[in-house]
């Protein structure tokens, strides 16, 4: 990964939540930023906010569509003139009983959580080739994939969720030989606008007795965007939850 000029990262769903908390972390250590989110005047209010003009590139659009995708890249190398980083943070989540899931629903999990971070590291990943000096891919999962909760039922994002653990364990190893590192970081329950107003009613699910703040899966995002020798690897970010059910 390039080490001679400013980092240039891709982060997807930036208008909230971690993807802006993201953000301003990145811009204070210096860091170009290109920004993304469905709805362009919020995403113009964010990067208003950021304060930081000569350093973000912002790209409206749904990564769903491979064309976001190509857009994003191109802003980077117009603005920035590479790729470094692509944070695949993007993506929906809520609770729904199996058997109450439409079609439409279904879709749009498998569109927006696993085809479009598909589509979205694709494009990153043809960029990172062509400069030929690796780079790095932190995607954002989700601790239930691996202990879930029977009182909170959520089998179509887990489905989307559980596609995107499996390329990244997969394109860890294919992606090693470029000096490409992918990694991902599990959170648990996090305070952040998708979570609603009673998130904290989760709190007693990890062992740390509260949700995480959208600030402390940043820090685990930027350890493993600098972690040179770490790739492949699933990193829960989750209060103890995985260890208090082991």
């Amino acid at each position: 990964m390039n080490n001679n000029t400013r980092t240039t990262t891709i982060i997807t769903g930036t208008s909230s939540g971690i993807g802006l908390d993201l953000a301003r972390a990145l811009l204070k250590k210096g860091g170009n930023v290109v920004i993304n989110g469905r709805n362009s005047e919020k995403l113009s209010a964010v990067a208003a906010e950021l304060d930081a003009e000569d350093r973000i590139a912002s790209v409206a659009g749904n990564i769903g569509n491979s064309e976001t995708g190509v857009a994003l890249v191109r802003a980077a190398v117009r603005g920035f003139g590479r790729v470094d980083v692509l944070v695949n943070n993007a993506g929906t989540f809520a609770p729904k009983p199996f058997v109450d899931v439409t079609e439409e629903e279904l879709d749009g999990y498998l569109h927006g959580n696993l085809r479009g971070t598909y589509l979205m590291t694709q494009a990153v990943v043809r960029q990172m080739k062509l400069q030929g000096d690796g780079g790095a891919i932190v995607n954002i999962g989700t601790v239930l994939i691996n202990h879930a909760i029977g009182s909170f039922p959520a089998s179509a994002p887990l489905v989307s969720k559980g596609g995107v653990h499996a390329l990244t364990v997969s394109l860890a190893a294919e992606l090693a030989a470029d000096n490409i590192r992918v990694n991902m970081v599990a959170p648990g329950v996090v305070r952040t606008p998708l979570q609603g107003d009673d998130v904290d009613a989760y709190g007693g699910l990890a062992l740390l007795n509260r949700v995480a703040e959208s600030e402390e899966i940043s820090e685990a995002v930027l350890y493993l965007i600098e972690a040179a020798f770490v790739t492949g690897h699933i990193l829960p970010v989750d209060g103890g939850f995985i260890t208090g059910r082991s």
